[in-house]
């Protein structure tokens, strides 16, 4: 756990269970339907976590930005796969990415907590509200401390060295489209996702499309039955608010009556 405020830290104990997922993070990666709408699983490849501290963030805004802070609880170090909750292609729309998750274990979560960084006002806290990142170029990435920082390097080396460019038009953007041509499923032209190996170094950063594209997102920790961390789940779309028919709304709510 990083260092945290003791009156913060107080606080958020008394409101946590209003951070609660109000939504069922499990079905997005076990049913196979959610809304009558078809999903998918596709594994995007890996993500580094050196340090266990994690970042989730717009990697084309905001993680450049050195003073973008971790998570304050940890997740266990190592290696995970990346996981992406797809809703397939349907009536004309493209697929959409629901969720992205790393698992560190084989348990499977019974509760799901947003993962906060240790500044926020809890005053404004509201049920089923959250505080959420934000994305203003329609992706998200999941990062490690150590890799932010050795990201923020190789940024500032690369925008020195092109001072003219930016990184995505002149850069990302040949990357997101090669690894379309190579992984067209699940993918727009020009690219959806992309596990980027930072140059120089052993690591990855897995880069993906937010759902509907720019907005404030929510991060959760999954827990588990013994109260331990076993996920880490960024939520793009509430699928049964967005796409449940009106039919189902009113047998849903005659079934709480």
């Amino acid at each position: 756990m990083k260092d945290i405020d003791k009156k913060w830290l107080e606080k958020w104990e008394t409101v946590k269970e209003k951070t609660v997922c109000p939504v069922d993070l499990n079905a997005y990666f076990e049913q196979d339907t959610i809304a009558g709408m078809s999903l998918a699983r596709m594994n995007i490849g890996i993500c580094d976590l050196p340090s266990g501290n994690v970042l989730v963030r717009d990697p084309l805004v905001y993680l450049a930005d050195r003073d973008e802070r971790p998570y304050f609880l940890k997740a266990p170090a190592g290696r995970y796969e990346t996981e992406v909750c797809v809703i397939k292609p349907a009536e004309g729309d493209c697929a959409r990415y629901a969720a992205v998750r790393l698992r560190f274990n084989e348990k499977r979560p019974v509760q799901f907590y947003e993962a906060l960084v240790g500044n926020e006002n809890l005053d404004t806290q509201e049920d089923d509200g959250f505080y959420g990142f934000c994305v203003d170029a329609g992706m998200g990435c999941i990062c490690d401390e150590v890799v932010h920082r050795i990201y923020c390097d190789w940024n500032d080396q690369w925008c020195e060295e092109h001072p003219d460019d930016n990184p995505y038009d002149d850069y990302f953007s040949d990357l997101f489209d090669e690894n379309y041509q190579l992984h067209p499923e699940y993918q727009r032209e020009g690219g959806d996702w992309l596990n980027w190996q930072v140059p120089g170094t052993e690591y990855h950063i897995p880069m993906f499309q937010t759902g509907f594209g720019d907005g404030v997102y929510p991060v959760y920790w999954g827990v588990d039955e013994n109260g331990e961390i076993c996920q880490l789940v960024v939520h793009f779309i509430d699928i049964e608010a967005e796409y449940a028919s009106e039919d189902d709304c009113e047998s849903n709510s005659n079934s709480n009556q």
